[in-house]
């Protein structure tokens, strides 16, 4: 790395330095302060950038961002705050749209909305074909009990009043008619060959 690096000339702490910098807004502090980290800083960001003269541009950028910044920020351990500071920006940086790569698909890999709204749509409707059948297939009470309680939205106790059954009759009609419902939905029919 070919920053230029000065001694620094004060023994002050870091949090010292932190409050100078936000009493006097003075930037050879926070200068110095930065200069303390600044192989840290670029390490991070070698680390996410993966380029050296990327990463050291973004070591400039960092020490502007850092100007307003700890002037907001109640910073405790800067050396902590600045890792997380830079490790943000670097990932800022991966994210904007210059670094998204983008792909041309063939037009055969696209498929058209029109055509996947109308496949649902035949695919509802052969459901909906299907369970006619299977409606049709169950035992009359099974069918009966079904409709009432499902299509009609009707209660068991309503439907032990219509029907005169008693209640477990109706539950259990409802749950046998339901299974069988289900039993019948998941079969496969068998595929026509045509010759």
């Amino acid at each position: 790395m070919t920053f230029l690096k000065n001694i620094s000339s004060t023994n002050q702490s870091d949090t010292e330095l932190v409050l100078l910098y936000r009493q006097s807004g003075d930037l050879k502090v926070l200068g110095e302060l930065y200069q303390r980290y600044m192989e840290l800083v670029f390490g991070v960001c070698l680390k996410y950038l993966k380029e050296p003269e990327r990463s050291q541009d973004a070591v400039m950028q960092i020490f502007e961002e850092l100007v307003p910044k700890l002037k907001k920020h109640e910073v405790e351990n800067f050396r902590g705050w600045l890792h997380q500071v830079a490790k943000n920006y670097c990932l800022m940086q991966l994210r904007t749209p210059k670094n998204f790569k983008t792909v041309e698909l063939p037009a055969l890999l696209m498929q058209n909305e029109e055509d996947v709204h109308l496949n649902g749509v035949m695919e509802k409707e052969e459901n909906f074909q299907k369970l006619e059948k299977c409606m049709a297939s169950l035992p009359d009470e099974q069918r009966t009990m079904i409709k009432l309680f499902y299509l009609d939205g009707r209660c068991y106790n309503e439907i032990v009043e219509s029907t005169g059954y008693n209640w477990n009759h109706v539950r259990s009609s409802i749950q046998n008619g339901r299974r069988n419902l289900k039993l019948c939905m998941e079969k496969k029919e068998p595929e026509v060959r045509s010759q």
